[in-house]
């Protein structure tokens, strides 16, 4: 069987989007979550990781014999290994497009993901509204994903990004966990988008597990001291 090795649910963006995309899929897999720690070289995390993977980093697959890292090689992997589950969009025209937005996911949006990190558990529309205010770059990143989310939610008519469920679906679902913990403000079908990727049975199920975890990490929280 699959094995996809996770971080904390609560702060890690990077697990969360392959392991919404096996779950969502319905692909059979085995989780091994990895507690963060300290990240130092001779830490307990790194030392795990490093045993299965060279960056001794989340996410981390393994098929038998085989490891793949970085969370979009394991989406490309597994698009190729389960045909059947139609991951990207069947439509080579629309498949580019999806590979694209999937893409500047994995490399873009640094104000938003740097100013905004990823804690579900959190609620925090102060802290939002403060950042709204004084960062233009948030407001860029938030302005992009409203104007491409629009765009492809009409032209695929919804209720996903493509119409279904696709890899670029997993791949912002970290972020609609970000705008709704900072409360930041979206256009009515940006946000309606966030709520219905929030009800998927895949992130309903990773933000369950993130909310069971009740593991507060100082150095994953610049905006609380602690948890509550």
């Amino acid at each position: 069987m699959l094995q996809l090795y996770i971080g904390n649910k609560n702060y890690s963006s990077w697990s969360m989007r392959p392991w919404v995309l096996l779950r969502q899929a319905g692909i059979a897999f085995e989780e091994v979550p990895v507690r963060f720690d300290s990240f130092d070289a001779n830490s307990q995390f790194k030392r795990r990781l490093k045993a299965v993977s060279p960056t001794a980093k989340v996410p981390v697959l393994v098929d038998g014999g085989l490891t793949v890292w970085d969370s979009l090689a394991i989406a490309e992997y597994l698009a190729e290994t389960h045909p059947d589950k139609r991951l990207w969009p069947e439509d080579r025209a629309a498949r580019a497009h999806a590979r694209s937005v999937t893409a500047e996911m994995h490399s873009g949006f640094t104000a938003l993901r740097g100013h905004c990190p990823m804690n579900i558990e959190a609620r925090l529309p102060e802290v939002g509204a403060i950042l709204w205010r004084d960062q233009a770059g948030v407001r860029a990143d938030v302005q992009r994903l409203a104007d491409m989310w629009g765009e492809l939610l009409a032209r695929h008519g919804g209720p996903m990004l493509f119409g279904h469920f696709t890899i670029a679906d997993a791949f912002y679902a970290p972020v609609c966990m970000r705008l709704a913990t900072y409360a930041l403000p979206l256009p009515r079908p940006i946000a309606d988008y966030v709520q219905r990727v929030r009800q998927l049975p895949g992130v309903k199920a990773w933000i369950d597990g993130a909310l069971a975890e009740q593991d507060f990490l100082d150095f994953e929280e610049p905006y609380r001291a602690r948890r509550g």
